[in-house]
């Protein structure tokens, strides 16, 4: 009989994604948000965009940003993201996510949840 194996413990993490348009302001924002400590890590990575603004059909080329945070960081990293976006209409998803424990552990040591957000 084979060995039963322990269940895998996950916890949550968030993760926040935006995009802009070229690598300057991806690496901007991305060492915005770790300079606030309110993410992790920011992954970044190039994609291809199809939308519809402005009654037109566009296709572009963007960077997307993957923000790992916790949830209690999350308006933090929103209003850090509206302030400092070049977009006039930015994408702004939050997504939680199950991360391994010692992952999850990582990301909630790494993150400060900032003094006016903590909930008493």
């Amino acid at each position: 009989m084979a060995p039963v194996a322990a269940p895998l413990a996950l916890l949550d993490v968030c993760m926040v994604t935006t995009t802009v348009a070229t690598e300057d302001e991806s690496r901007r924002l991305a060492q915005a948000v770790l300079h606030a400590r309110l993410a992790a890590c920011v992954q970044v990575e190039p994609i291809t965009s199809h939308f519809r603004w402005q009654g037109a059909l566009q296709e572009d080329r963007e960077m997307r940003l993957a923000c790992k945070t916790t949830g209690a960081a999350v308006p933090a990293l929103i209003g850090l993201l509206r302030a400092q976006h070049p977009y006039a209409l930015p994408q702004l998803v939050v997504q939680v996510l199950q991360a391994s424990v010692e992952y999850a552990q990582w990301v909630h040591c790494e993150v400060v949840v900032p003094a006016s957000e903590v909930q008493t």
